[in-house]
């Protein structure tokens, strides 16, 4: 199988192309820019430099929510661009489950957090054991302290083990509150394995494909998982 693969969905813009085994090309930034002058370009230059011709490949994958309002647009929209013109299956991968997969074959919980804003942040705790994918907590938006305080119920009532790895653009923010009110063993990921990679995305949206995930380019749209702000304050205006 082979997949184009793009994330958007946060700080950091991502674009791989990954045939079967082998990941042909990767390229990831995460420096000042919008990924609307970003995405593309990535996108052109590695099919460039591995001489692909996107008619042969057999998906795309993106970032499917949640994360940031505006960058699972854009990255939503060059995927179905991108399909419609190829004639291309879409495979929309959840933006926790493709973070945790940054720690594929890591026997211990992985556990993504994105900052959500508003007290919140965008998580789900997994784990990869034997080659197969546990589910602990399916991706949502809930405060921190609500998140720890799961994590903990689980861990003492043994449905899941100790030694948490933490990662994401809210492991900066939350730190330190992670260390003073989590009281099981826990890491942080280092820098190379803290944001999203297209990489990672593509090898879940491979397993993802195997199991029937796919949609066409007409279905898909971002899940963000709650209103964005101007929806919300719409809706409080006409209460």
């Amino acid at each position: 199988m082979k997949l184009l693969a793009m994330d958007s969905s946060g700080l950091v813009a991502s674009a791989a192309i990954i045939e079967d085994e082998i990941m042909r090309a990767e390229y990831t930034v995460n420096y000042k820019k919008t990924h609307s002058q970003t995405l593309l370009p990535m996108i052109d230059e590695i099919v460039k430099m591995t001489e692909t011709d996107l008619n042969e490949v057999d998906a795309i994958a993106v970032a499917g929510g949640p994360g940031s309002f505006t960058g699972l647009r854009i990255g939503s929209a060059t995927a179905k661009g991108l399909g419609l013109a190829l004639d291309k299956p879409i495979i929309s991968v959840p933006t926790v489950l493709g973070l945790a997969y940054n720690y594929f074959g890591y026997p211990q919980p992985v556990c993504p957090i994105m900052d959500a804003r508003r007290g919140q942040v965008y998580t789900g705790i997994y784990c990869f054991r034997d080659g197969k994918r546990m589910t602990y907590l399916e991706q949502c938006a809930i405060s921190l302290q609500e998140l720890l305080a799961t994590i903990e119920e689980m861990v003492s009532a043994g449905t899941m083990s100790e030694n948490i790895v933490f990662l994401g653009d809210g492991v900066p923010i939350h730190r330190k509150c992670i260390d003073e009110q989590l009281h099981v063993p826990h890491t942080f990921a280092p820098p190379h394995l803290n944001g999203q990679r297209a990489g990672a995305l593509g090898v879940c949206a491979m397993q993802l494909a195997k199991e029937g995930k796919t949609e066409t380019a007409a279905e898909h749209h971002p899940d963000y998982l709650r209103l964005s702000q101007a929806e919300r304050e719409r809706a409080e205006r006409n209460l």
